[in-house]
């Protein structure tokens, strides 16, 4: 997939931690006044199974409420599988077996809520895991912010679906070589998180998605999952067409108008 037409913004945690439909339905691909405003109307997509039949008999809560939506809505995938790479290290490297199996434990769990396959060529997955220090970031006024052991980034962009443009995006997340055992699967955990969908973090230090590093870090919580089922239903304008007119022809992908985008 190109990303010449791409906008990149980051997610970054404190301290070590930074960030469905089988089909889509025919008759929801075009909304009326949808091509004549230029604007891709936000509608939900159909839950992927799995998540659908989760239940919280306990009913333990969610943290929804700190997931904020982007202009094109919430960043959520509507293409199932969702095709994750995990960069491979070479055997001899003393940290390789723990890099290799503790990512890929990692996606496992997920993907027992989530639809998730491992490929072997980053060109075109939605989701690739490196295993690299973060980019350096820059203050708004241009100082060097302080170094962060993991991070997620998320690319908005296009992709061509039978003669149409479809808004979509990419991950990109980065675990720091440093980082092993434990806690290189804990941040591992928390990154996938956001880039499932989850841009935004629990108060509560039994959640994967708590905005710091724990010394005993958790599994997937209720309410991790809670929160992820609630976003996924919500209307986006990720993963539905781009109405063809002369104004959007000329539009980078994430400048086109996203047309009563919801609020939390």
């Amino acid at each position: 997939m190109s990303w010449l037409r791409k906008k990149t913004a980051i997610a970054a945690l404190a301290v070590a931690l930074v960030c469905w439909s089988w089909a889509i339905a025919a008759a929801a691909l075009r909304v009326p006044g949808s091509e004549a405003s230029g604007a891709i109307v936000a509608r939900p997509h159909p839950l992927p199974p799995a998540l659908a039949r989760w239940y919280d008999e306990s009913d333990r809560g969610d943290y929804f409420s700190e997931v904020v939506p982007l202009d094109v809505g919430y960043l959520v995938w509507s293409r199932f599988p969702v095709t994750v790479y995990i960069e491979p290290l070479a055997p001899n490297l003393p940290r390789s077996r723990d890099w290799n199996e503790g990512v890929g434990e990692v996606v496992a769990e997920w993907s027992a809520y989530f639809p998730l396959t491992l490929v072997g060529d980053p060109e075109g997955a939605d989701i690739t895991i490196w295993s690299r220090r973060p980019p350096v970031r820059l203050s708004p006024t241009g100082e060097l912010l302080r170094a962060r052991s993991a991070q997620t980034r998320y690319q908005i962009g296009d992709r061509p679906d039978s003669g149409r443009r479809i808004l979509t995006h990419h991950c990109e997340i980065f675990l720091s070589p440093t980082q092993t055992g434990d806690y290189l699967k804990a941040a591992a955990r928390h990154e996938l998180g956001h880039a499932l969908g989850i841009w935004g973090h629990s108060d509560r230090q039994t959640d994967v998605m708590y905005f710091s590093q724990v010394s005993r870090p958790p599994g997937i919580s209720p309410r991790d999952l809670n929160t992820l089922q609630r976003i996924y239903r919500q209307p986006t304008c990720v993963g539905w067409p781009i109405p063809d007119t002369p104004t959007t022809r000329q539009l980078r992908p994430w400048e086109i108008p996203c047309q009563a985008h919801p609020t939390p």
